[in-house]
């Protein structure tokens, strides 16, 4: 998963034609590193995707206006719309996440 430092690098990544991934997480988040202990195996069954890191305390700005509201926080964008958002209170389990997955992508 590569991370995403600047606000420039966010808004040209989510223009990709093809779906791309982003978590929202923060270093404190103790969900966030629950979520760290499962994403492996799903970044490896959905390799074929771009996966990206935000700390949200990094880039407040653009948490605020995707209504990032609770973390970890995963959301798809293509072509510069967010397409999908999952919210971190359906994000605790890898079952749920690999459920959105399936829907979104």
């Amino acid at each position: 998963m590569e991370p995403i430092h600047k606000t420039e690098s966010f808004n040209q990544i989510i223009t990709s034609d093809d779906p791309v991934i982003i978590k929202f997480q923060a270093d404190w988040c103790p969900d966030c590193r629950r979520m760290d202990m499962f994403i492996g195996d799903i970044l490896e069954e959905y390799k074929g995707y771009q996966w990206y890191d935000v700390n949200r305390d990094e880039l407040p700005d653009i948490a605020d206006h995707y209504q990032v509201m609770g973390i970890p926080s995963l959301l798809v964008f293509k072509r510069g719309e967010k397409i999908a958002h999952l919210h971190s209170a359906n994000a605790k389990t890898p079952e749920e996440v690999e459920e959105f997955l399936q829907k979104s992508l």
